[in-house]
């Protein structure tokens, strides 16, 4: 059997009740968190323009609404990550468009969406060692958008793998000026989305496709990565779920910057009560005497408090600020630049102990005290947390540990052949499970004040990311962040027992989730 129809196979053939409960338990807050994702967006300035351009997430035309919603869950960077890479624009995005139309009950939207998790994630996690991951390696939602629907209608595993071959033939190649320099950025997942769900009424109408287009040495998987792992799309199939990879970002902005957002916010509780000492030990404060209203530090005062932060991170967060620093321009920065540069989400974070979907916009970004502290920022590359995001799960350690020595010469480019051999040594065997998953994209922070004191704050793993805290809190991460977004408390409820709604229940509550 190709890859192609070992996917088929499984999407059409797995059941709610062959995924662990603490499986399930991920995809229901992916499905809240996703929407909280919709929401903000749907409240920005950017969301409202996409959806004159392209309709209302809830429109009855069933492909026309994914392709929306996949648009407006990306534009903000809001959206959540597995390993491997950004699939829920498409696996929750899908089968949450055809609920109405399909007539789709709590349990048969779930199964699609973790039919399309598996599928997808898997299919990005062969292709990882290569030049395209994140957001980029948009020809996931060619699996994603497939399964899902496939699943949702219930189609048998020759008429998947038939939808996944016409599919992943024409994969999407997003380029770095549009990703950053605009809002095309926004199209990143609808255009993957709109092809496969094409190719899903192309295989019903009878169309073909090479059932061998992932393994193929002309295929998706040799296209897109280095160091190609087929081994990767179907090993442990049914068994190793990464589902349960699941990281909430509770940020509008990329991953790895999640840890230095973590430990800015933390920083501006500790600028607040240093300015508070200050005035306790200098009559006239550090403000010049103009004192503190209501026992808070004004953006200004914690502005002119601080004299310069620096900023310690992983290669990944390092080489992201640098790709996108070129398009940031200032107040005029498109939201899709200041996603990935370092200084405008930290300055922002830093003076009012946020960053939030509203402060890609005006009037913070007209904000010229932000903009001051932003050019305070100082951005360097810390070797050991580079090698620590290296071996945690995701990113790519996982797409190390499966490809071992196959790995070296792409590894190598790093830090030089040594340093990969010795990573690869330490990176040990693939996992037989996700239950133990890790992303720590770390980062240190240090803001020196003007007075000589120097605060710092060190985040391994951000709140939300895989890993220990996030498997026992994540249905409250989701919750939170829905609820921030002015979700409904009804909604979010009801979300807890997805798989137990009713398909006319069930349509009722995405509207009301998807009503801003």
């Amino acid at each position: 059997m190709t890859l192609a129809e070992r996917l088929g196979a499984f999407a059409a053939g797995m059941r709610l009740e062959d995924v662990p409960e603490r499986v399930r338990s991920f995809a229901r807050s992916q499905v809240l968190s996703q929407l909280a994702a919709a929401r903000a967006t749907l409240g920005h300035p950017l969301g409202r323009r996409l959806v004159e351009a392209f309709g209302s997430p809830l429109q009855p035309d069933a492909k026309a609404a994914a392709c929306c919603l996949g648009t407006l869950t990306l534009a903000l960077d809001y959206d959540d990550t597995l390993y491997a890479g950004h699939v829920s624009h498409s696996t929750v995005g899908v089968p949450v468009a055809y609920a109405a139309p399909l007539g789709l009950d709590g349990r048969r939207l779930l199964e699609a969406v973790l039919a399309g998790n598996e599928c997808a994630s898997r299919v990005v996690a062969g292709a990882t060692l290569g030049s395209f991951r994140g957001q980029t390696a948009a020809y996931g939602h060619l699996v994603g958008a497939t399964v899902a629907r496939m699943r949702a209608q219930r189609a048998s595993p020759e008429q998947t793998s038939t939808a996944l071959a016409l599919a992943c033939s024409l994969p999407p190649h997003s380029l770095a000026p549009a990703f950053f320099g605009g809002d095309s950025k926004a199209l990143t997942a609808a255009v993957g989305i709109r092809s496969a769900l094409d190719a899903c009424d192309g295989a019903a109408a009878g169309l073909s496709g090479a059932a061998d287009i992932l393994e193929h040495p002309g295929g998706l998987l040799a296209t897109f990565a280095d160091v190609p792992l087929p081994d990767a799309v179907v090993e442990a199939l049914g068994s190793r779920w990464h589902t349960e990879t699941l990281s909430i970002k509770l940020y509008p902005a990329c991953a790895y910057l999640d840890s230095t957002l973590d430990a800015a916010v933390q920083l501006h509780g500790d600028i607040e009560v240093a300015l508070r000492d200050g005035l306790h030990g200098d009559p006239r404060g550090p403000t010049g005497g103009q004192g503190l209203t209501d026992g808070q530090a004004l953006l200004g005062s914690v502005a002119g408090a601080v004299e310069e932060v620096a900023v310690r991170c992983s290669l990944f967060t390092f080489g992201m600020d640098i790709q996108s620093r070129s398009y940031v321009r200032g107040s005029a920065s498109p939201p899709s630049a200041l996603q990935f540069s370092v200084p405008y989400p930290v300055a922002v974070a830093l003076l009012t102990g946020a960053f939030t979907p509203a402060d890609l916009a005006a009037p913070r970004l007209d904000d010229r005290v932000v903009w001051e502290l932003a050019e305070r920022v100082r951005v360097e590359h810390d070797p050991g947390l580079t090698r620590r995001a290296v071996l945690a799960t995701a990113p790519l350690g996982e797409a190390l540990r499966q490809a071992g020595p196959r790995a070296s010469t792409w590894l190598a480019r790093l830090g030089g052949e040594e340093e990969a051999a010795a990573l690869l040594q330490e990176a040990g065997p693939a996992a037989a499970s996700f239950e133990d998953a890790t992303k720590e994209i770390g980062a240190i922070v240090e803001v020196r004040l003007k007075d000589g004191r120097t605060l710092r704050r060190s985040v391994t793993t951000p709140i939300g990311a895989s890993g220990p805290s996030t498997r026992r809190d994540h249905p409250a991460l989701a919750r939170g962040k829905f609820l921030g977004t002015g979700g409904s408390a009804k909604v979010a409820d009801a979300l807890e027992h997805l798989e137990d709604l009713r398909a006319d229940e069930l349509a009722g509550v995405l509207a009301s989730a998807l009503t801003v």
